[in-house]
């Protein structure tokens, strides 16, 4: 096959769509094209296949990004056997053009992240969550769909199949997780826990480290450089995913301290599943996606929401039981190993393109 993949608006190192989908694809023998906005991320394109750069679509500049997948869908879609689109967006900008293999890979809860998006006045939310809805209905009428979640099947009126949001399980022997540094990997917002990793960073320090790895958002970004002059956190900023994965290891425990928001409700974060797969125990928020994850495998610690004082007696009671560390760990990883890993579900993921390619949409 040739996919053309295509993203305004994730970043073009996003795990999911760099690391694992595009990654299966091309170890299955097919040819991608990558569309990304590379430049407005600062990454480097890729040499070992093709990658065309577009402008990235943000808060409320997002013209120039739907015009520019729109040119690109006209002049290179119909060249392709299957149109993977990463954006609900960018359904828009497929509007009227006619496309051999449409295919929406849903990885968000568009819908209910509206009320997360400072960029939307909060008037006008209820109708931009109402006109997300309008467009996903509308979706299954032009498009094949893949879902990311199985919360997400009751937000669609047919069945579509469930690739999920697995993950890469090392195969060589991990180190036991160790007592002086915790680490969170991901994106830094103030929504994902970000101040709270900073209060908990000058609590631990300087007997634990907190290691921080990823992008910041603006709401927090100021706040997390403050941290790292004073050596309160450790942060490293962007990571790609393949080397960041190891720098889990050995980490007495890996944070995920989201807050209580709708989009969060219901997704279960990858970084748990990462640090599961790393061998690496848990404390985590009781968003209840996360919250039976961890407590369904013995793999961690639940905490409540915003409360720093919790995440510093979390750490402090895996750093002071090794049986405990342990333990959790060795459940997690054996739990990402047989349930959550990418080796089986990329052959679903590459099965279901083919397929795709070779029917009649």
């Amino acid at each position: 096959m040739r996919v053309l993949v295509v993203t305004v608006v994730h970043d073009p190192e996003d795990a999911r769509i760099r690391h694992r989908q595009i990654e299966a694809l091309r170890a299955a023998g097919h040819e991608v094209i990558f569309a990304a906005p590379f430049r407005a991320y600062s990454r480097d394109q890729p040499i070992a296949f093709e990658s065309i750069d577009l402008p990235r679509a943000q808060g409320r500049r997002r013209v120039a990004a739907a015009r520019a997948a729109r040119k690109l869908l006209r002049e290179r879609g119909r060249g392709a056997d299957i149109v993977l689109l990463h954006d609900p967006e960018l359904l828009v900008a497929a509007t009227g053009v006619k496309l051999p293999g449409l295919v929406w890979d849903v990885h968000e809860d568009t819908a209910a992240a509206m009320e997360m998006k400072a960029w939307i006045p909060r008037p006008v939310r209820p109708a931009a969550k109402s006109l997300v809805h309008t467009l996903e209905r509308s979706a299954e009428r032009r498009a094949r769909l893949v879902l990311a979640e199985d919360s997400y099947v009751g937000r669609f009126r047919r069945s579509h199949p469930v690739v999920p949001n697995s993950v890469l399980s090392p195969a060589d022997t991990l180190p036991p997780p160790g007592d002086d540094r915790v680490v969170y990997l991901g994106r830094l917002t103030i929504a994902r826990g970000a101040l709270d990793m900073i209060d908990v960073g000058r609590r631990l320090s300087p007997y634990v480290k907190v290691e921080l790895i990823g992008n910041a958002d603006d709401d927090c970004r100021f706040a997390i450089e403050e941290a790292h002059h004073a050596g309160q956190v450790q942060w490293r900023g962007f990571v790609p995913n393949d080397e960041a994965l190891p720098m889990l290891r050995g980490a007495l425990a890996g944070l995920s301290l989201l807050h209580d928001q709708p989009n969060y409700a219901l997704s279960r974060p990858t970084k748990i599943m990462e640090y599961m797969a790393h061998g690496v125990p848990v404390v985590t928020t009781p968003n209840p996606s996360s919250a039976d994850l961890v407590q369904r495998h013995n793999c961690g610690l639940v905490v409540p929401y915003r409360d720093p004082h919790a995440v510093l007696a979390a750490v402090m009671r895996l750093r002071g039981d090794l049986d405990l560390r342990r333990r959790l760990a060795a459940n997690g990883r054996d739990a990402a190993c047989r349930l959550y890993t990418w080796d089986r579900d990329a052959m679903t993921f590459v099965d279901l393109l083919e397929q795709w390619a070779q029917s009649s949409f």
